[in-house]
Protein backbone atom coordinates (compact mmCIF):
# COMPACT_ATOMS: atom_id res chain seq x y z
CA UNK A 1 0.00 0.00 0.00
CA UNK A 2 1.68 3.62 -1.19
CA UNK A 3 -0.15 6.04 1.40
CA UNK A 4 -1.77 9.23 0.24
CA UNK A 5 -0.54 12.54 1.27
CA UNK A 6 -3.43 12.99 3.89
CA UNK A 7 -2.78 9.08 4.98
CA UNK A 8 0.62 10.11 6.01
CA UNK A 9 0.11 13.46 7.50
CA UNK A 10 -2.17 11.54 9.94
CA UNK A 11 0.43 9.22 10.58
CA UNK A 12 2.65 11.82 10.98
CA UNK A 13 0.32 13.68 13.04
CA UNK A 14 -0.56 10.89 14.83
CA UNK A 15 2.73 10.30 16.28
CA UNK A 16 3.70 13.52 17.17
CA UNK A 17 1.19 13.83 19.45
CA UNK A 18 1.86 11.09 20.93
CA UNK A 19 5.56 12.44 21.34
CA UNK A 20 3.99 15.48 22.88
CA UNK A 21 2.43 13.72 25.66
CA UNK A 22 4.68 12.78 28.08
CA UNK A 23 4.55 8.93 29.71
CA UNK A 24 7.47 7.91 31.97
CA UNK A 25 6.40 4.37 33.20
CA UNK A 26 3.67 4.63 35.91
CA UNK A 27 2.26 7.85 34.77
CA UNK A 28 0.97 6.81 30.65
CA UNK A 29 -2.56 7.30 31.68
CA UNK A 30 -2.68 10.75 29.50
CA UNK A 31 -1.04 8.57 26.49
CA UNK A 32 -3.62 5.33 26.96
CA UNK A 33 -6.96 7.78 26.83
CA UNK A 34 -6.05 9.26 23.77
CA UNK A 35 -4.97 6.21 22.70
CA UNK A 36 -8.29 4.92 23.41
CA UNK A 37 -9.87 7.69 21.95
CA UNK A 38 -8.38 8.14 18.87
CA UNK A 39 -8.64 4.28 18.35
CA UNK A 40 -12.21 5.06 18.56
CA UNK A 41 -12.90 7.89 16.69
CA UNK A 42 -11.11 5.76 13.77
CA UNK A 43 -14.25 3.34 14.38
CA UNK A 44 -12.64 0.60 15.93
CA UNK A 45 -14.90 -2.22 16.82
CA UNK A 46 -13.78 -2.56 20.54
CA UNK A 47 -11.42 -0.54 22.36
CA UNK A 48 -10.34 -1.49 25.91
CA UNK A 49 -8.50 -0.22 28.50
CA UNK A 50 -7.62 -2.83 31.37
CA UNK A 51 -7.15 -2.55 35.33
CA UNK A 52 -3.42 -1.89 34.65
CA UNK A 53 -3.96 0.59 32.56
CA UNK A 54 -2.96 -1.15 28.98
CA UNK A 55 -5.25 -0.22 25.90
CA UNK A 56 -6.02 -2.01 23.44
CA UNK A 57 -8.50 -1.81 19.89
CA UNK A 58 -9.70 -4.92 17.97
CA UNK A 59 -11.20 -4.50 14.15
CA UNK A 60 -13.09 -7.71 12.88
CA UNK A 61 -13.14 -8.59 9.70
CA UNK A 62 -16.79 -10.27 8.31
CA UNK A 63 -15.41 -13.68 8.03
CA UNK A 64 -13.70 -15.87 11.01
CA UNK A 65 -10.50 -16.50 11.01
CA UNK A 66 -6.47 -15.68 12.98
CA UNK A 67 -6.61 -12.95 15.93
CA UNK A 68 -3.43 -11.00 14.62
CA UNK A 69 -2.19 -8.84 17.59
CA UNK A 70 -0.11 -6.00 16.63
CA UNK A 71 1.51 -5.09 20.12
CA UNK A 72 3.57 -2.03 21.23
CA UNK A 73 3.96 -0.04 25.16
CA UNK A 74 3.09 3.84 25.81
CA UNK A 75 5.41 4.21 28.56
CA UNK A 76 8.99 5.37 27.99
CA UNK A 77 12.43 6.47 30.15
CA UNK A 78 12.42 9.89 31.41
CA UNK A 79 14.48 11.94 30.39
CA UNK A 80 16.95 12.61 33.23
CA UNK A 81 18.99 15.87 32.34
CA UNK A 82 16.50 17.72 29.73
CA UNK A 83 19.42 20.61 29.50
CA UNK A 84 21.80 17.92 27.52
CA UNK A 85 18.80 18.22 24.91
CA UNK A 86 19.13 19.98 22.01
CA UNK A 87 15.01 19.97 21.36
CA UNK A 88 12.62 20.09 23.80
CA UNK A 89 11.68 16.22 24.19
CA UNK A 90 8.05 16.45 24.21
CA UNK A 91 7.61 19.12 21.49
CA UNK A 92 7.72 16.57 18.38
CA UNK A 93 10.00 19.38 16.28
CA UNK A 94 10.09 17.95 12.90
CA UNK A 95 13.81 18.54 11.58
CA UNK A 96 15.70 17.12 8.31
CA UNK A 97 12.78 14.77 7.66
CA UNK A 98 12.95 13.63 11.44
CA UNK A 99 10.44 13.84 14.48
CA UNK A 100 12.43 14.45 17.49
CA UNK A 101 11.35 13.95 21.05
CA UNK A 102 10.84 10.76 23.72
CA UNK A 103 9.73 7.89 22.97
CA UNK A 104 9.76 8.88 19.07
CA UNK A 105 11.14 5.12 18.32
CA UNK A 106 10.92 3.63 21.66
CA UNK A 107 8.14 3.28 20.40
CA UNK A 108 5.34 5.74 19.87
CA UNK A 109 6.33 5.89 16.24
CA UNK A 110 5.34 2.42 15.98
CA UNK A 111 2.33 2.63 17.86
CA UNK A 112 1.39 5.52 15.45
CA UNK A 113 2.05 3.13 12.48
CA UNK A 114 0.06 0.03 13.71
CA UNK A 115 -3.21 2.19 14.47
CA UNK A 116 -3.41 3.58 11.49
CA UNK A 117 -2.74 0.67 9.41
CA UNK A 118 -5.51 -0.97 11.20
CA UNK A 119 -8.11 1.74 10.85
CA UNK A 120 -6.54 2.09 6.69
CA UNK A 121 -7.42 -1.75 6.08
CA UNK A 122 -10.68 -1.82 7.43
CA UNK A 123 -11.78 1.86 5.78
CA UNK A 124 -10.28 -0.08 2.02
CA UNK A 125 -11.59 -3.41 2.58
CA UNK A 126 -14.93 -2.11 4.21
CA UNK A 127 -14.02 -5.52 7.09
CA UNK A 128 -14.15 -7.85 4.09
CA UNK A 129 -11.52 -9.71 5.23
CA UNK A 130 -11.24 -12.81 7.73
CA UNK A 131 -9.94 -12.47 10.97
CA UNK A 132 -9.79 -10.34 13.73
CA UNK A 133 -6.57 -7.37 14.21
CA UNK A 134 -5.56 -5.97 17.26
CA UNK A 135 -3.34 -3.00 18.60
CA UNK A 136 -2.31 -3.10 21.93
CA UNK A 137 -0.55 -0.17 23.96
CA UNK A 138 0.96 -1.60 27.10
CA UNK A 139 2.19 0.22 30.33
CA UNK A 140 5.59 -0.41 32.43
CA UNK A 141 7.14 -2.36 29.60
CA UNK A 142 10.33 -0.56 30.13
CA UNK A 143 10.31 -2.03 33.60
CA UNK A 144 8.38 -4.92 32.97
CA UNK A 145 9.08 -6.71 29.88
CA UNK A 146 5.89 -8.65 29.38
CA UNK A 147 4.07 -8.28 32.75
CA UNK A 148 1.45 -5.90 31.62
CA UNK A 149 1.00 -7.54 28.16
CA UNK A 150 -0.24 -10.69 30.41
CA UNK A 151 -3.51 -9.02 30.76
CA UNK A 152 -3.85 -8.26 26.77
CA UNK A 153 -2.75 -11.66 26.38
CA UNK A 154 -6.11 -13.45 28.82
CA UNK A 155 -8.34 -10.93 27.08
CA UNK A 156 -6.91 -11.26 23.24
CA UNK A 157 -5.76 -14.73 23.03
CA UNK A 158 -3.63 -14.35 20.01
CA UNK A 159 -2.90 -16.64 17.18
CA UNK A 160 0.17 -14.63 16.25
CA UNK A 161 1.93 -11.49 17.48
CA UNK A 162 4.10 -8.32 15.93
CA UNK A 163 6.42 -6.63 18.36
CA UNK A 164 6.50 -2.93 16.81
CA UNK A 165 9.39 -2.62 18.79
CA UNK A 166 12.44 -0.97 16.37
CA UNK A 167 14.33 -3.20 14.19
CA UNK A 168 15.07 -1.36 11.67
CA UNK A 169 12.70 -2.36 8.80
CA UNK A 170 13.74 -5.74 9.49
CA UNK A 171 12.28 -8.58 10.50
CA UNK A 172 13.10 -10.16 14.37
CA UNK A 173 12.09 -13.85 14.96
CA UNK A 174 13.72 -13.32 18.93
CA UNK A 175 15.63 -12.04 21.58
CA UNK A 176 17.49 -13.26 24.61
CA UNK A 177 15.74 -13.15 27.54
CA UNK A 178 16.77 -11.29 30.97
CA UNK A 179 16.97 -12.10 34.62
CA UNK A 180 18.38 -10.32 37.69
CA UNK A 181 19.89 -12.12 40.09
CA UNK A 182 20.29 -11.60 43.50
CA UNK A 183 23.19 -13.01 45.96
CA UNK A 184 23.31 -12.65 49.19
CA UNK A 185 26.25 -13.43 52.13
CA UNK A 186 25.89 -12.85 55.29
CA UNK A 187 27.95 -12.20 58.08
CA UNK A 188 28.41 -11.01 61.75
CA UNK A 189 28.59 -7.13 62.52
CA UNK A 190 31.36 -6.00 65.06
CA UNK A 191 33.28 -2.42 65.25
CA UNK A 192 35.96 -1.96 62.89
CA UNK A 193 38.01 -1.19 65.46
CA UNK A 194 37.74 -5.22 66.00
CA UNK A 195 36.70 -6.85 63.12
CA UNK A 196 37.82 -10.46 64.65
CA UNK A 197 34.68 -10.10 66.70
CA UNK A 198 32.94 -10.04 63.81
CA UNK A 199 32.45 -11.77 60.65
CA UNK A 200 32.79 -9.39 56.99
CA UNK A 201 30.28 -10.66 54.42
CA UNK A 202 31.91 -9.10 52.03
CA UNK A 203 34.68 -10.93 52.26
CA UNK A 204 33.01 -13.69 51.53
CA UNK A 205 31.20 -12.24 48.68
CA UNK A 206 34.60 -11.21 47.09
CA UNK A 207 35.34 -15.28 47.29
CA UNK A 208 31.94 -15.83 46.16
CA UNK A 209 32.06 -13.52 43.32
CA UNK A 210 35.51 -14.52 41.56
CA UNK A 211 33.71 -18.43 41.66
CA UNK A 212 30.21 -16.93 39.65
CA UNK A 213 32.45 -15.22 37.31
CA UNK A 214 33.94 -18.52 36.01
CA UNK A 215 30.31 -19.48 35.30
CA UNK A 216 30.07 -19.82 31.43
CA UNK A 217 26.77 -19.78 29.80
CA UNK A 218 26.49 -21.72 26.72
CA UNK A 219 25.60 -20.15 23.04
CA UNK A 220 23.09 -20.13 20.90
CA UNK A 221 23.84 -20.15 17.00
CA UNK A 222 21.08 -17.72 16.19
CA UNK A 223 20.85 -15.44 19.32
CA UNK A 224 24.75 -15.49 20.67
CA UNK A 225 26.03 -16.09 23.88
CA UNK A 226 24.16 -16.26 27.25
CA UNK A 227 25.99 -13.43 29.90
CA UNK A 228 26.42 -13.12 33.26
CA UNK A 229 27.46 -9.46 34.63
CA UNK A 230 27.98 -8.12 37.72
CA UNK A 231 26.31 -4.62 38.25
CA UNK A 232 25.54 -4.10 41.59
CA UNK A 233 27.21 -4.43 44.85
CA UNK A 234 26.03 -2.93 48.07
CA UNK A 235 26.53 -3.88 52.01
CA UNK A 236 24.74 -3.26 55.10
CA UNK A 237 24.91 -1.24 56.85
CA UNK A 238 25.19 1.44 54.36
CA UNK A 239 27.49 3.89 54.86
CA UNK A 240 29.67 1.58 56.90
CA UNK A 241 30.53 3.84 59.56
CA UNK A 242 33.06 2.11 61.71
CA UNK A 243 31.04 -1.42 61.10
CA UNK A 244 32.03 -4.25 59.89
CA UNK A 245 29.43 -4.95 57.79
CA UNK A 246 26.95 -8.26 58.28
CA UNK A 247 25.04 -8.06 54.94
CA UNK A 248 26.27 -8.33 51.45
CA UNK A 249 24.29 -8.35 47.89
CA UNK A 250 25.76 -8.80 44.73
CA UNK A 251 23.01 -8.29 41.39
CA UNK A 252 23.69 -9.94 38.26
CA UNK A 253 22.36 -9.28 34.55
CA UNK A 254 21.65 -12.83 33.68
CA UNK A 255 20.99 -12.47 30.02
CA UNK A 256 18.97 -15.60 28.87
CA UNK A 257 18.80 -18.32 26.23
CA UNK A 258 15.58 -20.56 24.80
CA UNK A 259 15.16 -23.43 26.76
CA UNK A 260 16.33 -21.93 30.35
CA UNK A 261 14.75 -21.36 33.45
CA UNK A 262 14.88 -19.69 36.53
CA UNK A 263 15.14 -23.31 38.20
CA UNK A 264 18.17 -23.80 35.66
CA UNK A 265 20.17 -20.47 36.58
CA UNK A 266 19.99 -20.41 40.03
CA UNK A 267 21.31 -23.97 40.25
CA UNK A 268 24.55 -23.19 38.77
CA UNK A 269 25.10 -20.03 40.95
CA UNK A 270 24.12 -22.57 43.84
CA UNK A 271 26.60 -25.25 42.40
CA UNK A 272 29.13 -22.31 42.72
CA UNK A 273 28.19 -21.61 46.23
CA UNK A 274 28.64 -25.27 46.99
CA UNK A 275 32.40 -25.20 45.70
CA UNK A 276 32.88 -21.78 47.79
CA UNK A 277 31.14 -23.64 51.01
CA UNK A 278 34.06 -26.20 50.72
CA UNK A 279 36.91 -23.31 51.09
CA UNK A 280 35.35 -21.17 53.53
CA UNK A 281 34.29 -21.97 56.76
CA UNK A 282 30.62 -20.72 57.97
CA UNK A 283 30.21 -19.06 54.39
CA UNK A 284 26.33 -18.38 54.45
CA UNK A 285 24.44 -17.56 51.40
CA UNK A 286 21.63 -17.71 49.34
CA UNK A 287 20.64 -16.75 45.90
CA UNK A 288 17.39 -15.86 43.99
CA UNK A 289 15.64 -13.96 41.13
CA UNK A 290 14.78 -10.36 42.08
CA UNK A 291 11.28 -9.40 42.77
CA UNK A 292 9.83 -6.14 42.41
CA UNK A 293 6.30 -3.83 42.00
CA UNK A 294 5.23 -1.14 40.76
CA UNK A 295 2.71 1.28 41.07
CA UNK A 296 0.23 1.46 37.71
CA UNK A 297 -1.54 4.72 37.05
CA UNK A 298 -5.05 3.25 37.77
CA UNK A 299 -3.66 2.48 41.14
CA UNK A 300 -3.18 -1.01 40.86
CA UNK A 301 0.25 -2.80 41.89
CA UNK A 302 2.39 -5.11 39.41
CA UNK A 303 4.58 -7.46 40.81
CA UNK A 304 6.60 -9.76 39.08
CA UNK A 305 10.06 -11.80 39.53
CA UNK A 306 12.55 -10.00 37.26
CA UNK A 307 13.02 -13.33 34.53
CA UNK A 308 12.08 -12.55 30.88
CA UNK A 309 12.00 -15.35 28.67
CA UNK A 310 14.38 -15.54 25.62
CA UNK A 311 12.36 -16.83 22.19
CA UNK A 312 12.94 -17.81 19.08
CA UNK A 313 10.59 -18.20 15.95
CA UNK A 314 11.42 -20.52 13.31
CA UNK A 315 12.76 -19.12 10.26
CA UNK A 316 10.20 -21.33 8.18
CA UNK A 317 7.63 -20.71 10.48
CA UNK A 318 4.29 -19.29 7.98
CA UNK A 319 4.54 -15.97 9.83
CA UNK A 320 8.21 -14.76 9.09
CA UNK A 321 7.44 -16.05 5.19
CA UNK A 322 4.36 -14.09 4.82
CA UNK A 323 5.94 -10.94 6.57
CA UNK A 324 8.78 -11.13 4.60
CA UNK A 325 6.75 -11.45 1.40
CA UNK A 326 3.95 -8.40 2.51
CA UNK A 327 7.48 -6.47 3.22
CA UNK A 328 8.82 -7.35 -0.39
CA UNK A 329 5.67 -5.88 -2.10
CA UNK A 330 6.35 -3.01 -0.70
CA UNK A 331 9.71 -2.41 -2.21
CA UNK A 332 11.56 -3.65 1.29
CA UNK A 333 14.22 -6.29 1.59
CA UNK A 334 14.09 -6.90 5.18
CA UNK A 335 16.76 -8.83 6.80
CA UNK A 336 16.08 -11.89 9.01
CA UNK A 337 17.35 -10.73 12.39
CA UNK A 338 16.94 -10.77 16.46
CA UNK A 339 16.84 -7.83 19.00
CA UNK A 340 19.53 -7.36 21.77
CA UNK A 341 17.05 -6.16 24.33
CA UNK A 342 14.14 -7.75 25.88
CA UNK A 343 10.17 -6.82 24.37
CA UNK A 344 6.73 -7.65 25.64
CA UNK A 345 7.70 -11.05 23.44
CA UNK A 346 9.26 -12.69 26.33
CA UNK A 347 5.51 -12.87 27.32
CA UNK A 348 4.12 -13.80 23.73
CA UNK A 349 7.11 -16.13 22.59
CA UNK A 350 8.87 -16.60 25.60
CA UNK A 351 6.07 -17.95 28.35
CA UNK A 352 3.01 -18.69 25.91
CA UNK A 353 4.88 -20.09 22.80
CA UNK A 354 2.85 -18.24 20.53
CA UNK A 355 4.70 -17.35 17.19
CA UNK A 356 5.78 -13.95 17.02
CA UNK A 357 7.86 -11.93 15.24
CA UNK A 358 9.36 -8.22 15.57
CA UNK A 359 8.89 -5.68 12.94
CA UNK A 360 9.30 -1.96 13.40
CA UNK A 361 11.00 1.59 12.89
CA UNK A 362 14.31 3.17 13.58
CA UNK A 363 17.18 0.71 14.05
CA UNK A 364 17.63 -0.24 18.33
CA UNK A 365 20.65 2.60 19.02
CA UNK A 366 18.05 5.31 18.97
CA UNK A 367 15.98 3.94 22.01
CA UNK A 368 16.48 5.81 24.89
CA UNK A 369 19.13 8.14 24.26
CA UNK A 370 19.09 12.03 24.01
CA UNK A 371 17.71 14.12 21.23
CA UNK A 372 15.95 10.68 20.15
CA UNK A 373 13.98 10.75 17.02
CA UNK A 374 12.61 8.93 14.33
CA UNK A 375 12.79 9.10 10.28
CA UNK A 376 9.82 10.27 9.21
CA UNK A 377 10.31 7.97 5.82
CA UNK A 378 10.70 4.84 7.79
CA UNK A 379 7.95 5.68 10.18
CA UNK A 380 5.60 5.73 6.77
CA UNK A 381 7.56 2.62 5.49
CA UNK A 382 7.12 0.40 8.67
CA UNK A 383 2.73 1.72 8.52
CA UNK A 384 2.32 0.00 5.47
CA UNK A 385 4.38 -2.77 6.24
CA UNK A 386 1.55 -3.03 8.93
CA UNK A 387 -1.09 -3.17 6.79
CA UNK A 388 0.92 -5.36 4.13
CA UNK A 389 1.36 -7.86 7.00
CA UNK A 390 -2.64 -7.23 8.43
CA UNK A 391 -3.86 -7.57 4.87
CA UNK A 392 -1.61 -11.21 4.01
CA UNK A 393 -2.41 -12.67 7.33
CA UNK A 394 -6.13 -11.82 7.18
CA UNK A 395 -6.74 -12.86 3.04
CA UNK A 396 -8.83 -15.65 3.75
CA UNK A 397 -7.35 -17.65 6.21
CA UNK A 398 -9.34 -19.33 8.84
CA UNK A 399 -8.62 -20.07 12.60
CA UNK A 400 -6.06 -23.14 13.54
Amino acid sequence: MLLSQTRRDEVIDLCRRLVCIPSPSGDEEEAIRFVRDTMEALGYDEVVMDRLGNVWGCIRGSRPGRRILFDGHMDTVGVADQARWTRDPYCAEISSGRIYGRGSSDMKGAAAAMIMAAAYLAEDRAREFSGEIYVSCTVHEECFEGVAAREVSRAVKPDWVIIGEASNLNINRGQRGRAEIQVETFGRSAHSSSPEVGHNAVYDMFTLARELRGIQPEDHAFLGSGIMELTDIISHPHPGASVVPEHCTVTYDRRLLPGETEESVLAGVSGAMDRVKEGVANLKARARCREDSARCWTGEILSAKRFFPAWVTDEDHELVGLARKALSGIGLCPEISRYSFCTNGSHYAGELGTPTIGFGPSPETLAHIVDEYIEIDQLLLACAGYYGIMEAASRGLSSG
